[in-house]
């Protein structure tokens, strides 16, 4: 299952990340953990002092991976709409939900503040991520109308994650994309004719 380079460790912190997004904290047992890395239990607690320290491993990994993921769309070319437009139509996996945001739906991870801590954090810095294009939007007169940049950043957050959770209740990604749609219209809206581009209709 993975690669024999792949050390006893990464082996751990990976397979705790699929477990934990298949099963949630309490399904994700020690002994599931060494199965699925093919590592004895001496193994396990030898580089971990126990679940929770693997879980924190595992979560902090996801969030570092959505961190880059988003970045690297974000810090493309092209206007402030366009680089938060890019990012909300980039292609995604919908129905299975996003790997830190459906953490928030897991009590045992929100119940600890260790646990939750790089969530919150993934999370605010996505927010301030945004915020601080739309500033940049602002401050080239981008955008016709005062928009609070927080207040932008919060709904694109809110729509991507809430986007989620539509698509997996109706096992469909159309609602998902139908809210980015919406999101995108009212953006749109407040852009300056000269930053104006015909608009992306289809989402991945």
């Amino acid at each position: 299952m993975y690669s024999i380079a792949m050390s006893t460790p990464e082996r751990l912190i990976e397979s705790t990340r699929e477990l934990l997004w298949e099963r949630g904290y309490v399904g994700t047992s020690p002994k599931a953990i060494q199965q699925h890395a093919g590592a004895g239990q001496g193994s396990m607690y030898h580089h971990f002092a126990g679940k929770p320290d693997l879980a924190l491993a595992a979560i902090r990994r996801t969030a570092e991976e959505m961190r880059a993921t988003a970045d690297a769309t974000l810090s493309g070319d092209g206007s402030a709409y366009a680089r938060i437009e890019s990012y909300l139509l980039r292609e995604r996996d919908v129905l299975k939900g996003c790997p830190v945001g459906r953490l928030t739906m897991d009590p045992d991870v929100i119940a600890s503040d260790e646990l939750r801590a790089p969530v919150t954090e993934t999370l605010d810095w996505l927010r301030d991520r945004i915020a601080g294009i739309v500033e940049e939007g602002l401050a080239r007169g981008e955008f016709t109308a005062a928009l609070d940049p927080v207040d932008i950043a919060s709904a694109v957050v809110a729509t991507v994650q809430g986007g989620y959770v539509l698509a997996r209740s109706s096992r469909s990604p159309a609602a998902f994309d139908t809210a980015v749609r919406g999101l995108l219209a009212l953006l749109a809206a407040s852009r300056t004719p000269d930053d104006v581009r015909p608009a992306t209709t289809t989402t991945q």
